[in-house]
């Protein structure tokens, strides 16, 4: 019976995160230090032509002012450029500061002050001034499109069927074009790093979702081993894809502090966080369904573009669950990426999977209007348990029974087909489906556990929380799995001196370290077992390992608690004190016979005011079936958080570009909406749970991008319904419904 796992607990670092005791990157207290703040173009593309920082250098406090040209240029260790494929480094292509006098994008660094405090350091950036020759950026996504090209034509999905022949022939069709807008993560901690130098070693606290990228990207800057890294970052105060690359501002803290030859704390503000990180990328997208008059898929094609940067190809993969999430014989999904004059987006939320699940889930709400089939039903016609484009059967799939508890708990049979059929006195009520998908990942992982004869435990692991409730999760499971009182668990992450974890990114991270923690557990017990059996009067003479288990501080047969050892009196006979078992956990090849993903559905109700086209998502109910649930508490907190970042998706979240000079007009909270608690009114989050110990020992699947990717669809398909107006660009504001 679980003693944790299933059962909901109260966050581990809760009382750390309220009381400010939990440290984040730039709160740790070092000597000496010295402040930077960033100076950024004022031009999108061009030249730096001079640059004068004589009257900055001259204000009280002032240490150094870096250019590209004094600034150092990173080392690369040899012998690792040229074979990235054949265990080598991967090469570093992320965007560096201060290399030449080129601007690539507005508010890109060409400067960066040093001073004895903050305000001093700011105070001087301003006084930097800079000259340009420049040039007419290209930021306009849509006007460029005629320019979009296929960056890796040899890794592009191949054409499943023939989906164009197919679509002319199928007797009812639909086609439409989406557009979505550059999103910026906006999390609450800015992103900041403290630097130093202990002779040829660096320490860098930085906010970061996987220290060793950082450790490599800053062990290629400067051309030395990784072992004479070490990147901390014990809390991220959100990051949601912001910080899975190594961005720009920890080599330059890094470069500061060594020639300083004191720390260097550099924290971005939250303009800069703008530029400064990535985006989601703008994406257009055009999808066409084919289908018989009974509403079967006989053709899928959907097209997709996004844009990147001038300096990388940055592709989303917009389209790629539209290959699987519904039985059609005849589907392409040809990508394409558009070079634009601004900074190169990155990971976001779900990223690719929340876009193209809106394009095409709302293609399938215009569908389901043409063949006037109710869009639950449409869904369900289409339903398929294997991946079409491998004819592998999903390890579980309980989508279908998602599908029925949320339309039950919703109230869907009581929906009338037309639209603008439901009103709440004047206002406008439409209520909208989608359906919501995401890879069920699974990463290698390290663990160490230190289980002690005084009956406690302590666990590191370099992984990352940015928010999810890893410290919490991970707890359980070794609580769980090595028979301790939580309480009586420590676990750390969140160090590079830690064995090795993946990034926290793509909702892997309780399945892997997770996987880790309780095979490692399994370990120790296997440990004692053995121990035990050396004695001639063991109880488990006959029994396998597998019969026994560790609770209460004993070694005990699963089915009779009198068939007992106690552990510390077995490892004090041993002259142990302790047991050490570092475990790194490798994906099990069982897993290459199955498609495997998580799911959900989503049904959203809006209410429009037709007079001011004001739209309020006012009920929304979520089922989602991820596997086991490990900690219900943080679980449905993860689901709701998806939900509301699917509001914003959908009402409010836009970058908004001026391209006569490539700058972004909104880079501040005061004008780029997110929504707040006035947006968010009654959501149910609910699980469909899975026995699925196919995509790990622990049956375990993500949800933190699973929860919003249905969302923006859901509410759009609902507005639709209110109002019978389609809106295919985001975000859905009033003009657009006036």
């Amino acid at each position: 019976m679980a003693k944790y796992i299933g059962k909901e607990m109260s966050r581990v670092d809760g009382v750390a995160k309220v009381t400010g005791r939990a440290k984040y990157a730039a709160e740790f207290q070092v000597p000496n230090i010295a402040y930077g703040f960033i100076v950024q173009s004022s031009i999108a593309k061009g030249l730096i032509t001079a640059i004068d920082t004589a009257e900055a250098e001259k204000q009280t406090g002032v240490i150094h002012v870096f250019t590209h040209e004094n600034a150092p240029k990173p080392g690369q260790p040899k012998g690792t450029e040229a074979k990235p494929q054949t265990g080598g480094r991967e090469p570093d292509k992320s965007f560096r500061a201060l290399q030449s006098n080129q601007i690539f994008f507005n508010m890109q660094p060409v400067a960066l002050v040093l001073a004895e405090t903050f305000e001093q350091a700011r105070h001087a950036a301003r006084l930097v001034k800079v000259a340009y020759k420049t040039e007419k950026p290209s930021t306009d996504f849509e006007n460029s499109l005629e320019r979009a090209f296929v960056p890796n034509p040899e890794r592009a999905p191949k054409e499943r069927g023939k989906a164009a022949q197919a679509m002319k022939s199928a007797p009812v069709k639909i086609e439409a074009e989406y557009t979505i807008p550059i999103e910026h993560h906006n999390p609450m901690e800015p992103h900041g790093a403290i630097a130093f130098w202990e002779n040829d070693k660096l320490t860098i606290f930085d906010k970061t979702q996987g220290v060793y990228t950082v450790r490599r990207h800053l062990a290629n800057s400067f051309a030395i081993s990784e072992e004479m890294v070490n990147v901390v970052s014990p809390f991220v105060g959100g990051a949601f894809g912001s910080s899975l690359r190594a961005n720009y501002y920890p080599w330059l803290a890094a470069m500061a502090a060594q020639i300083l030859k004191r720390p260097v704390k550099l924290i971005y503000t939250r303009q800069q966080m703008y530029t400064g990180n990535g985006y989601r990328p703008r994406s257009w997208q055009k999808v066409a369904l084919g289908a018989s008059r009974e509403g079967k898929l006989q053709s899928i094609v959907h097209e997709a573009a996004n844009n990147s940067s001038t300096t990388e190809d940055y592709l989303e993969n917009i389209n790629n669950f539209t290959r699987s999430i519904y039985a059609c014989p005849n589907v392409d999904t040809p990508q394409k990426i558009v070079k634009t004059d601004l900074a190169t987006p990155c990971a976001m939320r779900a990223p690719g999977a929340v876009s193209g699940m809106f394009a095409l889930e709302c293609a399938m709400d215009e569908l389901a209007y043409a063949l006037k089939i109710d869009p639950l039903e449409l869904r369900l016609i289409n339903y398929t348990d294997l991946n079409p484009d491998n004819n592998k059967p999903y390890s579980s799939k309980a989508l279908r029974e998602c599908y029925q508890l949320a339309s039950e708990k919703f109230g869907w049979k009581n929906r009338k087909f037309e639209p603008r059929s439901m009103r709440d006195g004047r206002l406008l009520v439409g209520w909208g489906t989608a359906t919501g998908t995401w890879g069920a990942f699974l990463q290698s992982a390290t663990v160490k556990i230190v289980y002690k004869a005084d009956g406690t435990a302590h666990i590191t692991s370099a992984a990352s929380d940015i928010g999810p409730g890893t410290y919490t999760v991970i707890t359980m499971i070794a609580a769980e799995h090595l028979g301790l009182p939580a309480e009586r668990v420590k676990f750390e992450l969140g160090d590079s001196k830690f064995p090795r974890a993946p990034s926290q990114g793509g909702s892997w991270t309780t399945a892997s370290v997770g996987t880790a923690t309780f095979e490692a557990a399994n370990n120790i017990r296997q440990k004692l077992f053995d121990l035990a059996n050396k004695d001639a009067n063991s109880p488990f003479k006959t029994n396998k390992v597998e019969d026994v288990e560790m609770l209460d501080g004993k070694l005990q047969h699963r089915n009779d608690a009198a068939n007992s050892v106690n552990i510390a009196e077995l490892m004090r006979k041993n002259n142990l004190t302790e047991i050490v078992e570092i475990h790194e956990s490798k994906v099990s090849p069982e897993r290459q016979k199955y498609a495997t993903a998580a799911h959900g559905a989503q049904f959203v109700e809006v209410k429009v005011d037709p007079d001011l086209g004001i739209v309020r998502v006012t009920r929304v109910v979520e089922a989602t079936a991820c596997g086991k649930i490990m900690n219900p508490k943080t679980s449905h907190s993860q689901e709701i958080g998806g939900v509301v970042w699917g509001i914003g998706m959908a009402l409010t979240e836009a970058t908004e570009i001026d391209h006569r000079f490539g700058r972004i007009m909104n880079p501040n909270l005061q004008h780029y909406h997110v929504p707040v608690n006035a947006d968010v009114l009654d959501i149910e989050t609910m699980f469909v749970e899975e026995e699925d110990k196919i995509v790990n020992p622990l049956g375990v699947k993500g949800m933190g991008e699973l929860g919003m990717v249905g969302i923006p669809a859901a509410i759009a398909n609902a507005v639709f319904h209110a109002t019978g107006k389609r809106i295919r660009d985001l975000p859905i504001t009033p003009d657009k419904l006036l």
